[in-house]
């Protein structure tokens, strides 16, 4: 009887232990696994030598993840993207730039860098190729469209899809807010460009383009455009600003090439679109199912910058869009 006790109370005590274990095991298993989720969608901020230049990035998500380039525009930075990577780096390897004259990118003088979109191109070609990039989808907006888009022409098999956001590629996007600056492109004198251009560089101008569109302001935080202006107001920055504008027309004039590539490759298409943008209206965005009749195009109740707004709803279709897409 003694011995059936012992063994009795051997069996339990082995049948707790081996709970107990199995327990803190699973436990164990499970903290590891968020430990390495939460690092994983961590944000890096990295740097990396491309054409010569320091280019500054953020980083996240899984090494191994679709990859998602996403492109800023004007007067902006890659930090206009913080609160989009997170939710997008659960699952997709994220990749956000400065491009050369903005954020923490350098920005050389204008005698040591041409500031014009192919020469922003260049650098961004460059920093595909030192990070190795194979295929990614592409993100657009405002200055980030024609860069996207040109580079898109240069590496069609590297294009898994567009997500544009108010970045345009037709005419008709073309509020009349641009006349001035088409003005200037006719008689292209420094009196106009000092008249026309250098107004936009403000912090007025810059905190209009934020607020312009957008009902509820208390959804803007005020980091966003003293930020902006913080590197407009840099030393030499208006020039190199004043460049980039007066070189705009070089996009418009390679509307049609966007156009014809985007017939003859077919990339999935979404548009997310604030539609009281200032600059870039609706008819952009429907634009693009003239080429692409399988574009999906979303409007929002917003303007420009419509991820400081509409960030759950357009991360929302990103990722849908983003589930279709090929690897």
């Amino acid at each position: 009887m003694e011995i059936k006790k012992a063994i009795k109370t051997f069996v339990l005590g082995a049948s707790i232990l081996s709970l107990s274990t199995g327990s803190s095991f699973a436990q164990s298993s499970n903290q590891l696994k968020l430990k390495n989720q939460m690092e994983t969608n961590q944000i890096h901020y990295r740097n990396v030598k491309a054409d010569g230049l320091n280019v500054f990035y953020r980083e996240a998500g899984p090494k191994n993840g679709p990859v998602v380039l996403l492109l800023h525009g004007f007067p902006t930075s890659s930090f206009m993207y913080r609160n989009l990577i997170p939710i997008l780096s659960t699952k997709y390897h994220v990749i956000a730039p400065d491009m050369p004259g903005f954020g923490f990118t350098d920005a050389p003088g204008t005698n040591d860098y041409q500031y014009t979109f192919e020469n922003l191109t260049k650098t961004m070609q460059a920093f595909i190729n030192e990070l190795r990039l194979k295929r990614f989808a592409v993100y657009i907006f405002d200055y980030g469209a024609p860069v996207g888009l040109r580079l898109a022409l240069a590496n069609p098999e590297k294009i898994t899809g567009i997500i544009s956001q108010n970045g345009n590629a037709y005419e008709e996007g073309m509020s009349r807010g641009w006349n001035g600056l088409k003005e200037y492109w006719k008689s292209r004198t420094p009196e106009m460009k000092e008249k026309i251009i250098k107004p936009a560089m403000s912090f007025k101008t810059t905190k209009w383009q934020y607020e312009t569109g957008v009902s509820d302001l208390s959804l803007l935080e005020p980091e966003t455009y003293t930020l902006d202006q913080y590197f407009l107001d840099r030393p030499g920055m208006a020039d190199k600003q004043m460049d980039l504008m007066a070189d705009y027309e070089s996009n418009i004039k390679l509307y049609p090439a966007f156009h014809a590539y985007f017939r003859e490759y077919k990339p999935m298409l979404l548009a997310v679109w604030g539609n009281k943008d200032p600059y870039f209206i609706p008819p952009g965005a429907e634009a693009f199912k003239k080429d692409l009749p399988n574009a999906k195009v979303k409007l929002y109740d917003t303007g420009h910058f419509a991820l400081e707004t509409h960030l759950k709803e357009i991360s929302t279709e990103i990722l849908e869009f983003l589930e279709k897409l090929p690897k």
